[in-house]
């Protein structure tokens, strides 16, 4: 048996052993999503023992180093962690984007104190972050913000509002593109970490046409925010928001599916099947596209674990994954027949098919829009000519 078989055989019976069986049932709403952060409150004593049991065992982040509360995986031993959890149909023990965002951010920018300091917290699920980048004026064509901080010496006084700030009004913190120098629009601008409850910080969400409200505004009134938490050299924060940029990208394309044991066919079986000949076909080849999505996702990866992958990839699972998700959401509304289009009894879970049917539409406005994707893919990727 080769090492890798024998990490495999370790993580299954880990796995089998450890994973609560709730934890292994399809996740039904969000509630069944484990964000962490000081104020989460777990559905259910399974959802915090899952938790803290791979958070002791660096599960959150089996790819970060142990020092900074991951496994210490290799890539290898990364990919076939997932692959066991799939198998077991084995819900995350946590999602955060501090998790999928900010902490590769800090891996690749951050001090060694603020390494220390802020990741281990991520990985325990002890802090949820939520990220200032949008601003009504500045979305797409993200170098105009103008949310600025003025030097105050020791501190930074920040004033401005940012825009989609997904689930500000539950964060903890924020990892937020402030303007620094209002002169250069590329080389002015920081990436700087504050606490949510500073004073000068308050939130409003926005109701979204499916009745939820997951995005909020957000303002910042002489906000203080102390010199040392600022990510990165100064005025050089695009470099750190760029990078981001690609882990939230690959993140949003995650949406689009891939998951044999999560399989829009299997889904929809479940729950009694379809006669329609036509429906069927197409659900069929929903999942054939979503497995081959995953195979390009695990080619993209291990390209860029050896340093071959090409910078313009992210927007390409953006797009695609984008576009995969509001698909299988249109699919499962045609299953559903008249009762997906329900909105409010304890059968549908409160209209959850026609609610996350319209939440899809927001996939290809958040983490750059479709457009700007298709634009990027063309130039970079394609080298077609510029408009």
């Amino acid at each position: 048996m080769s090492d890798l078989e024998a990490f495999r055989a370790e993580i299954r019976a880990w796995i089998d052993a450890n994973c609560p069986a709730e934890m292994r049932a399809p996740v039904q709403d969000e509630d069944d999503i484990c964000w962490g952060g000081r104020n989460f409150v777990f559905k259910s004593p399974a959802q915090r023992t899952w938790l803290e049991t791979c958070a002791d065992m660096g599960y959150t982040v089996p790819d970060w180093p142990k020092a900074y509360g991951g496994a210490g995986m290799s890539p290898a031993q990364a990919k076939i962690w997932r692959e066991e959890m799939a198998h077991a149909g084995a819900r995350l023990p946590l999602s955060s984007f501090g998790i999928w965002m900010l902490g590769p951010a800090l891996l690749k920018f951050g001090t060694e104190d603020q390494k220390v300091h802020y990741l281990g917290q991520i990985a325990r699920g002890e802090i949820r972050w939520c990220q200032g980048y949008s601003e009504p004026g500045s979305g797409s064509d993200l170098v105009s913000l103008q949310t600025y901080g003025e030097d105050q010496g020791d501190h930074w006084v920040v004033n401005g509002q940012k825009i989609w700030t997904s689930y500000a009004n539950k964060a903890d913190w924020i990892f937020c593109l402030v303007r620094t120098d209002k002169a250069n629009k590329y080389q002015g601008i920081s990436f700087l970490l504050f606490d949510m409850t500073t004073p000068g910080v308050t939130t409003k969400p926005i109701k979204l046409i499916s009745g939820n409200s997951p995005f909020c505004e957000t303002f910042f009134d002489n906000v203080v925010v102390p010199k040392h938490q600022i990510v990165g050299e100064l005025n050089r924060g695009w470099d750190v928001a760029k990078y981001l940029l690609g882990h939230e990208r690959e993140m949003i394309s995650g949406a689009g599916g891939g998951d044999r044991l999560n399989a829009i066919g299997a889904v929809v079986n479940r729950h009694g099947g379809i006669d329609n000949p036509v429906l069927r076909a197409d659900l069929a080849q929903f999942d054939i596209d979503a497995l081959a999505f995953a195979a390009m996702g695990e080619k993209f990866l291990d390209e860029a674990k050896v340093g071959k992958a090409h910078p313009a990839q992210p927007n390409m699972m953006k797009y695609a994954g984008t576009e995969l998700n509001k698909r299988r959401h249109e699919l499962l509304m045609a299953a559903g027949g008249s009762t997906a289009l329900e909105w409010d009894s304890a059968a549908t879970r409160g209209g959850a098919p026609s609610r996350n049917w319209l939440r899809t539409k927001a996939n290809s406005i958040e983490g750059g829009t479709s457009e700007v994707m298709l634009n990027v893919i063309s130039k970079r990727i394609l080298d077609l000519p510029g408009a």
